[in-house]
């Protein structure tokens, strides 16, 4: 059959006030960018008319300026998962005008293909190019694709010519079967296909075609700081050690990353010490330094759900592509996040932390315990299942005003169940076989910015006794003094003294 050309106001008007709309891609990379413009001014023409317009989002985790950005602006979004990255998003959710569930990537799908959130009434896919059966190419991220592109009574296809080389054979599309006749993912080593090449979507399901000349507009990452390198170099050095001391096989072992300047300079850090091996990645997002090390030598193979490369570095990739074919290997969310494979590769899992405590457990999403940043992601999907679990994050920020590390997290994401590592610039707390006293004294003496460490002693004195020594009165006295006046350092514990 013909599948029509249609504009993106025409597509958009389809999308009804209410609907579940499903979208393609990972990050920014692989999500649509025209339909939901025309979307968003669908739903201020209608809000002008007294008229309610909301849709409920679901996206393989953040998206971009077009989607996030401009739907939130338009206060179009009715209710939101799994993940938001954006300005607006999060101010909207954080005064209450969308409904935002925070959930772990790698359940989504199944959560959708089992109707957890009813149907998906429309799919928005990207593809670079495809066929009038209906077999599509996607580009430079998967997410939940194959599952939206099943489930949907509707799908739109945005039609992308940013791209200037064919992404054919860098996805590998495949669902699990339903419970519970489900049997082993087949995946024993990152490199290993187990699925399509191209999504097949029945033609009688779709619009219609909608052309998109838009690139993924991300920015470059600034390059890795003072601090960042110093975590960097910290984590390299603890993990060259491991290796020596026959803790890490000699093979070195798989490693995902998390996405942001202090992972990508984790990254640079594991490529430029002399003593950590070739190594492979099985991850969810590769970054633009995954690229510089491919080049270098250092890392010969990515298992990866997006290319989140900025623009500049998707035009390098795009002019030698062909080097990157055989290297990289593009899986939907559910299978790149999944805690089987992470479990049976053994992962070396890498991921920041906004907040940690002296106990070894982390907060990765809500500032002072109310204000949600991002969400969860993958990061759990990878740190509750890894051979080794590591967060990072500098000591301090706002120039020391607040210590990343506090008595008590004032929200919990990864429990000290999950954490068995810990590092800043200061140093590196192994937590493994400790208990929560010695757990504490690690992190203050390894971790913690000299400017805190006296005051995290005081709170250790207040200790009540038991097994985790902690003291309710004063548990969040470093959060009531950053409310109180804007500096953590002021916090005084001898109030709390009997």
């Amino acid at each position: 059959m013909s599948i029509p050309f249609i504009t993106a106001e025409e597509a958009a008007s389809y999308i009804k006030n209410g609907d579940n709309v499903g979208f393609s891609g990972f990050t920014a990379s692989g999500t649509p960018k025209v339909v939901s413009v025309a979307l968003a001014k669908r739903a201020r023409e209608l809000h002008e008319k007294g008229e309610p317009f909301k849709v409920n989002l679901f996206t393989g985790a953040s998206t971009n300026d077009y989607v996030d950005g401009e739907l939130s602006r338009a206060d179009a979004i009715g209710i939101r998962t799994p993940y938001q990255g954006h300005k607006p998003a999060r101010d909207l959710v954080n005064k209450g005008g969308m409904h935002y569930f925070d959930t772990h990537l790698s359940h989504l799908s199944q959560d959708i293909r089992y109707g957890f959130y009813g149907d998906i009434d429309v799919a928005i896919i990207e593809a670079t190019e495809m066929s009038p059966n209906g077999e599509i190419i996607l580009g430079a991220g998967l997410g939940m694709t194959p599952t939206i592109a099943m489930m949907a009574k509707k799908v739109i296809i945005e039609y992308s010519s940013y791209y200037k080389t064919s992404f054919r054979g860098f996805h590998d599309n495949y669902v699990p079967l339903d419970l519970p006749h489900r049997r082993e993912i087949p995946i024993y080593k990152s490199s290993d296909r187990i699925g399509s090449t191209v999504i097949k979507i029945d033609p009688n399901k779709i619009i219609g075609v909608v052309p998109s000349n838009a690139s993924e507009s991300i920015a470059p990452f600034t390059a890795p700081d003072e601090i960042s390198q110093r975590i960097g170099n910290n984590i390299s050095t603890f993990l060259a050690e491991e290796l020596r001391n026959g803790k890490i096989p000699k093979e070195f072992l798989p490693v995902q990353s998390g996405v942001g300047n202090v992972a990508n300079a984790v990254l640079y850090g594991l490529g430029e010490n002399p003593d950590i091996p070739q190594f492979e990645m099985y991850t969810e997002v590769i970054q633009d330094a995954v690229m510089h090390l491919m080049e270098a030598g250092k890392c010969k193979f990515a298992s990866t759900c997006a290319l989140t490369f900025s623009d500049d570095a998707m035009l390098h990739f795009m002019d030698n592509i062909d080097f990157f074919r055989d290297k990289i290997l593009m899986r939907p969310s559910e299978i790149s996040n999944h805690p089987e494979i992470v479990r049976r590769l053994g992962l070396i899992a890498m991921n920041t932390a906004l907040e940690a405590d002296i106990f070894g457990n982390v907060n990765s999403t809500h500032v002072l315990g109310t204000k949600m940043m991002n969400g969860i992601g993958g990061s759990a999907d990878f740190s509750r299942n890894a051979y080794l679990s590591i967060f990072s994050c500098p000591s301090i920020q706002k120039g020391g005003m607040i210590s990343t590390f506090v008595p008590m997290v004032s929200h919990v994401d990864h429990s000290e169940h999950s954490v068995k590592i810990l590092a800043t610039e200061q140093g590196v707390a192994d937590l493994r076989g400790k208990d929560p006293r010695q757990r504490a004294e690690t992190i203050i003496e390894n971790c913690v910015h000299p400017m805190y460490k006296e005051l995290m002693w005081d709170y250790l004195k207040l200790s009540q006794g038991g097994h985790t020594p902690h003291n309710l009165r004063a548990a969040f006295a470093f959060h009531e003094t950053f409310m109180d006046c804007g500096d953590m350092s002021q916090t005084d514990f001898a109030k709390f003294v009997k």
